[in-house]
């Protein structure tokens, strides 16, 4: 049960920076880009844990995880602060 969650949170990651995206493709505002390109990072983030937690078992992914999530939420930040002047 635990891996359909894991999973399904990747995939609804994924679906969301599909659609950011392609929304930055149609307006060109860059917020929807780095908006994208966190919810892309953290899609790569939720596969991490699967991998992490049901495929490798015996293999830590802790840090891997922990520096993905760290990049995309840096993107989004730096989105933030780059749109709001």
């Amino acid at each position: 049960m635990a891996s359909a969650v894991y999973i399904l949170g990747a995939l609804v990651s994924l679906i969301c920076a599909a659609l950011l995206l392609r929304g930055y493709t149609r307006g060109r505002k860059q917020l929807l880009l780095w908006s994208g390109l966190c919810f892309l990072g953290l899609a790569v983030s939720n596969a991490l844990v699967f991998l992490d937690l049901v495929v490798f078992t015996n293999i830590d992914l802790y840090f891997l995880r922990l520096g993905t999530t760290t990049v995309a939420m840096a993107l989004m930040l730096y989105g933030l602060i780059w749109e709001s002047n």
